[in-house]
């Protein structure tokens, strides 16, 4: 019997060694926020005990691979919480809250997403020309009758009675704002669907069910941009690669009669060259260059030369 139990204790260790590993691969995979709660939901589970006294608060430990979340868990009777209500963090539910389908006993999980986690749900949900100025905060209550290791703990609906559920945002980090802009409340529902509501007093909001809530505000409008017709377009593209080809054909033409030039101006000056060859003569045993005669030989003309006068003759 001590080897079958040792067994056992191994297997569950090694079991819940491979449910973390896998819950923390998958928390790093997290596109959704239905995912996300799914994962928050795993992790309170592993840490809920019969030792969590009813009515009591307890705070969750998280991975890191999760930093930023803040979560809050608490036990209630269904009958208790139908009475009496309760107060969870931001959360106040009034008397005679209804909780279904419930046989004995839920838990309610508070969720405190933080700005970086919020932007799920902005990813999630259509709220183009909205920003988000708060975070994200959440409230779904889980059966816990009969739960154990082996069973997946099922979702309950929260629907209120003669008082809506608040939401109070006072105490919460809010993002600056333009004077003058009221926030929105923003209702996340599981089914993809943002609600917008007026808050019921500053930074405080109403809700008659469960989900996620935050504070929102109309984004400024950025400039639209002026539609171009195809046919312009196509005729300003014509148009520019002509004038590109022309500018192309002008630059090569140029370059042609430069370089034409540039050839005849060498010719000529090679041809300048050969004509004035020196002649090769030898002086003494050198070989040496010579330079034809350049001045012109100069010859007396007949008719301008006259003999000079013979002498005169004595007489004796």
């Amino acid at each position: 019997m001590g080897f079958i139990s040792c067994v056992i204790t191994t297997l569950i260790i090694l079991y819940s060694l491979a449910s973390l590993q896998a819950l923390q691969v998958e928390a790093q995979e997290i596109k959704s926020a239905r995912l996300l709660d799914l994962v928050i939901r795993d992790y309170t589970f592993r840490s809920y005990t019969k030792k969590f006294k009813t009515g009591k608060l307890r705070k969750i430990n998280l991975p890191a691979n999760l930093s930023g979340i803040q979560v809050d868990t608490v036990r209630f009777r269904c009958g208790s919480l139908h009475r009496y209500g309760a107060k969870i963090k931001e959360f106040h539910m009034g008397v005679g809250i209804l909780v279904y389908p419930c046989i004995k006993r839920l838990i309610l999980i508070r969720q405190y997403l933080g700005f970086n986690w919020s932007s799920l749900y902005y990813d999630n949900y259509e709220l183009s020309g909205y920003q988000l100025i708060s975070p994200v905060v959440g409230l779904l209550a889980y059966n816990v009758s009969g739960t154990n290791s082996t069973t997946i703990p099922s979702q309950l609906a929260i629907q209120t009675g003669q008082k809506p559920i608040t939401i109070d945002f006072t105490n919460t980090t809010m993002l600056n704002t333009t004077p003058g802009i009221i926030p929105l409340c923003a209702s996340f529902d599981q089914d993809g669907k943002v609600t917008l509501s007026n808050q019921a007093r500053p930074r405080v909001c109403i809700a008659t069910r469960h989900g996620h809530f935050g504070l929102v505000v109309e984004s400024p409008l950025m400039p639209l941009k002026r539609k171009v017709s195809k046919w312009k377009i196509a005729i300003g593209s014509s148009i520019g690669a002509a004038l590109g080809a022309f500018l192309l054909s002008l630059l090569l033409i140029a370059i042609f009669v430069k370089a034409k030039k540039k050839a005849r101006m060498e010719e000529l000056v090679r041809r300048a060259y050969e004509e004035e060859a020196l002649q090769v003569s030898m002086v003494g045993h050198v070989r040496t260059l010579t330079a034809s005669a350049t001045r012109t030989v100069p010859t007396i003309e007949h008719h301008e030369y006259r003999p000079p006068p013979p002498p005169p003759r004595s007489i004796s």
